[in-house]
């Protein structure tokens, strides 16, 4: 599978935006975007460009993409599937991003970045709706439910949950039973409850020409 290989680092630096690429280093004052809050390069301090109106709708599609990890042509795919809904294409896009199986299992918090999360999903850590799944970017729905597999629940990334869980802001379409170390997908998230790092409509736009 086609991934992006470029320093995470450099990569926020070049959207101008913490994507959150690094898990705990994000939160850290040795963040880039706090040392070095401007585009990598030799003249990235000094190139100041005014962006054309194709130039934001393609920057916001890049950062999109960064954010969840994947390339052009999965993503591309996201947007046609969103427009052949009913609604807010930007909405159900980001819907179907958010509902990713490597996404929900960053945003529940037990992995401390999405590309964790992916390699914990390849590697067969957990299960969805008790069956095994190591695709990370299968399609979550409502009333799905993913658990930790039994064998891999001594594995030293879950030990101490409740612990690591109580600095997590966990969104509303998710549930988190700690007793049985089980993910409830409660419903489709909306709005606020979705990743907001990025503008949906200036991909819809960017697209739509």
């Amino acid at each position: 599978m086609s991934k992006n290989l470029s320093p995470k680092c450099k990569q926020c630096r070049r959207e101008g935006a913490k994507l959150f690429l690094k898990g705990d280093r994000c939160f850290s004052a040795k963040c880039a975007i706090i040392k070095k809050n401007y585009p990598p390069g030799m003249h990235g301090a000094k190139r100041q460009s005014r962006p054309t109106e194709f130039g934001l709708q393609l920057r916001e599609k890049q950062k999109a993409k960064k954010v969840y990890g994947i390339l052009e042509r999965q993503f591309r795919n996201y947007f046609d599937k969103a427009r052949r809904q009913k609604g807010d294409t930007g909405e159900i896009m980001r819907q179907l991003l958010e509902l990713r199986f490597d996404n929900a299992v960053f945003k529940s918090g037990l992995s401390q970045s999405r590309r964790q999360a992916r390699q914990l999903i390849n590697h067969g850590q957990f299960l969805v709706n008790r069956k095994k799944v190591n695709i990370a970017s299968y399609q979550l729905k409502p009333k799905d439910e993913i658990s930790i597999k039994p064998q891999k629940a001594g594995h030293k990334i879950f030990t101490d949950l409740e612990k690591k869980l109580e600095k997590k802001q966990m969104p509303g379409w998710l549930k988190f039973d700690l007793k049985n170390q089980t993910i409830k997908i409660l419903n489709r998230p909306a709005g606020g409850e979705m990743e907001q790092t990025y503008n949906p409509r200036l991909i819809v736009e960017f697209y739509s020409k």
